[in-house]
């Protein structure tokens, strides 16, 4: 019975390690194909860094967690935080700069 814990514990971890490595896979690949979507005239119009800088942060962050397999090392944080940054700061900037500010 004792001999189990250790395995249990192994086996919680990973599938948590897993899931959280797919949910900052996702988080990524969307900041980059949104990016990859956007007008590059527009980020300049936000006073914001370029369309081509941004592309590489996001592309760069996707590779890096690809190629890392773990979104809890210390490379994997910073790669989500960049995704995170332009997902929570750039896009609604984006889009308010494309449509107009929303009324919310």
């Amino acid at each position: 019975m004792v001999d189990a814990a250790p395995l249990f514990y192994m086996d919680v971890r990973s599938s948590i390690d897993y899931a959280l490595l797919v949910v900052a896979l996702i988080i990524e690949a969307f900041a980059f194909i949104n990016c990859l979507t956007q007008r590059s005239d527009s980020f300049g119009a936000i006073g914001t860094l370029s369309k081509g800088l941004w592309l590489v942060m996001t592309g760069g962050a996707l590779f890096v967690t690809v190629l890392s397999l773990s979104a809890l090392s210390l490379l994997g944080f910073i790669a989500l935080t960049v995704a995170a940054v332009y997902l929570l700061d750039v896009r609604p900037a984006l889009r308010d700069a494309a449509d107009g500010p929303s009324s919310w």
